[in-house]
C-alpha cells in the first residue's frame, strides 16, 4: 500500500472499492443523520413533493403519501446501511455475492445511470439556483454547480460528513422560514384536486421511490465505521436522517405547489428565495450548498459503481487518481446532458424516478434478502475481490430472478411509457414496487433453500489493502 489512508479528519481519501480494515476504520454513527439529513433536505425533494399537488392531491392527501411513502420506502435503504460496517465495502460491489462477478454487471449498469440521471436534475436545479445568484444563464451556472460538487468529491469520504453536518443545519433552518413563510401565504380556497386512490397510490410509490433509489448508495457512506458500531444506532442515524429529512422537505415542496405551482414547477430556487427579496441571494446561497450535498454524492456513487465492473480485483481504482480521473470524466458527460435537458424538468424527473424504481426493487429485495434472512451477514470478503472466488462469474439463478420480478411488475406498473392492466383497474394506481419487493425477496430466499449448504462458513473479516 503505497499511501497511508487517515484515520480521522478530513484528507485525501485513499480507498475506493476495495475493503476498509479495521486499523482505518473512524467515525460515529451520529454523523449517519447530518448526512442523509443534508441529502435529503434540498431543493430536488423539493421538487419532488410537489409533484403530490402537481399530479392532482389537495395538501392533506399529498402530506399523508409524503409520510407513508418516505417512511416505508425509508426502511429499505436504512437496512442496507448497516452493511457497511459489517462489510467494509461499498455498496453495489456486494452484488457481486448474488449475482457473481460479472453477473452483478446487470444491477450495477442499472444504478450507475441512476447516478447520471440524478447529477444531471440535481445540477439543473443547482445551476438554476447559481445562476439567479451570480445573474449568469442556467448553463454557466450548471458548470459552476457541477465544478464545485467535483473538486468536494476529490477529496473524498471524510469531507462529505465534515460538509453535511454543516449544510444540514443551513437547511434545516432556511427550509423551515420558508416553510412558516409559504403556510401564510395559503389561498383561503385551494384549486380544486382530484383525489382518487390511483393517484395517492400513485403519488406514495413516487415517494416511496424516492427513498428507494437511496438503497444503492448507503454503504458507500458508513463502511468506514468500526465493524464493532451497533447495527441499531448505524439503522436509525441513517433512516431518521433519511426519512424525516424527506417527509420535512418534501412538505415544503407540496405547499409552495398549493401557493404557486406554476413557479415551482419552472424554477423553484428562484421563487423559493424570491419570497425574501432583501435576503434573496443567503436562500439562494443555502440552497445551492443542499444540492451539493445531494450531488456529490451521485458523482462518489458513480466512480464506486463503476469500478464495480471494471475492476474485479479493485486495485485499477486504487488510490486518489483513479477517483479522479472517473469522476471527471462523468462530471463532464453530465453536464453537458444537464445544459441540454434543463427544459420539461419536472415531468422528467417524475418519468425517472418512477422507471427506475422498477429496476431497482428486485436488487433491494435480492440483497436484503441474501444479507438478512440467508446469510445473515457473513460473508467472503476476500472472495467478493476474486473472479473465480466462492461467488463464481455469474449467478444464473440470481439473474433469472431478477429478470421475472421485473416482468411480474409490468401489470402493476403506471409510467409514461406503460400502463399495466392492474394498475390502469386501479385508476392509476402504482403499487408495483411492493409486489417487487414480495416476489424478488420470496424467489430468491426460495432458490438459495435449494442449493446445498455452503461449508465451511464464510468469514466477514476480509484483508483486503
Amino acid at each position: 500500500m503505497a499511501d497511508s489512508p487517515r484515520q480521522g479528519g478530513i484528507g485525501l481519501e485513499q480507498r475506493s472499492i476495495d475493503y476498509i480494515p479495521e486499523s482505518e476504520r473512524h467515525g460515529r454513527p451520529n454523523t449517519l443523520f447530518t448526512l442523509w439529513f443534508a441529502s435529503n433536505v434540498q431543493i430536488t425533494a423539493v421538487a419532488t413533493g410537489a409533484l403530490a399537488v402537481v399530479l392532482g392531491l389537495n395538501l392533506p392527501w399529498a402530506i399523508i403519501t409524503i409520510l407513508v411513502g418516505n417512511l416505508l420506502g425509508g426502511l429499505f435503504m436504512a437496512y442496507h446501511s448497516i452493511q457497511g460496517p459489517k462489510m467494509g465495502i461499498p455498496q453495489m460491489i456486494q452484488s457481486r455475492a448474488q449475482f457473481g462477478m460479472f453477473g452483478a454487471t446487470l444491477p450495477v449498469v442499472v444504478v450507475l445511470l441512476m447516478y447520471i440521471g440524478f447529477f444531471v436534475s440535481s445540477g439543473i436545479l443547482g445551476g438554476q439556483a447559481i445562476g439567479s445568484l451570480f445573474h449568469v444563464s442556467t448553463p454557466v451556472g450548471i458548470v459552476v454547480a457541477d465544478a464545485v460538487v467535483l473538486l468536494i468529491t476529490w477529496v473524498g469520504y471524510d469531507l462529505f460528513h465534515a460538509y453535511d453536518r454543516v449544510v444540514s443545519v443551513l437547511s434545516f433552518v432556511i427550509f423551515l422560514v420558508l416553510l412558516v413563510k409559504l403556510a401564510g401565504m395559503m389561498p383561503a380556497h385551494p384549486a380544486k384536486s382530484t383525489v382518487t386512490l390511483g393517484t395517492v397510490l400513485l403519488v406514495t410509490s413516487i415517494f416511496a421511490a424516492w427513498q428507494i433509489t437511496w438503497a444503492p448508495y448507503v454503504s458507500d457512506y458508513s463502511r468506514y465505521l468500526p465493524k464493532a458500531t451497533r447495527s441499531a444506532r448505524t439503522f436509525w442515524f441513517t433512516y431518521l436522517g433519511s426519512a424525516v429529512g424527506a417527509c420535512f422537505i418534501m412538505i415544503v415542496g407540496a405547499v409552495a405547489a398549493v401557493v404557486a405551482e406554476s413557479q415551482i414547477s419552472s424554477n423553484a430556487p428562484d421563487y423559493l428565495s424570491g419570497l425574501f427579496p432583501q435576503v434573496k441571494w443567503l436562500f439562494l446561497l443555502v440552497i445551492v450548498l443542499g444540492v451539493f450535498a445531494a450531488n456529490l454524492e451521485n458523482l462518489y456513487g458513480a466512480f464506486l459503481t463503476a469500478f464495480t465492473s471494471l475492476s474485479p480485483s479493485g486495485k485499477l481504482a486504487a488510490g486518489i487518481k483513479g477517483r479522479v480521473i472517473a469522476t471527471t470524466i462523468v462530471a463532464a458527460v453530465a453536464t453537458v446532458i444537464a445544459i441540454a435537458a434543463s427544459s420539461n424538468f419536472l415531468t422528467n424527473l417524475t418519468n425517472f424516478v418512477l422507471f427506475l424504481l422498477y429496476f431497482l426493487v428486485p436488487w433491494t429485495a435480492i440483497n436484503l434478502t441474501d444479507y438478512y434472512i440467508v446469510r445473515h451477514g457473513k460473508y467472503d470478503i476476500e472472495g467478493i475481490f476474486k473472479v473465480d472466488g466462492p461467488y463464481g462469474r455469474v449467478n444464473w439463478p440470481a439473474i433469472a430472478i431478477y429478470a421475472i420480478t421485473v416482468v411480474v411488475e409490468l401489470p402493476f406498473m403506471n409510467s409514461s411509457f406503460f400502463e399495466g392492466p392492474v394498475a390502469k383497474a386501479l385508476g392509476g394506481g402504482d403499487i408495483a414496487w411492493i409486489i417487487g419487493l414480495i416476489v424478488g425477496g420470496g424467489l430468491y430466499y426460495a432458490s438459495q433453500r435449494m442449493r446445498p449448504a455452503e461449508s465451511p462458513t464464510p468469514s466477514t473479516s476480509g484483508s483486503q489493502s
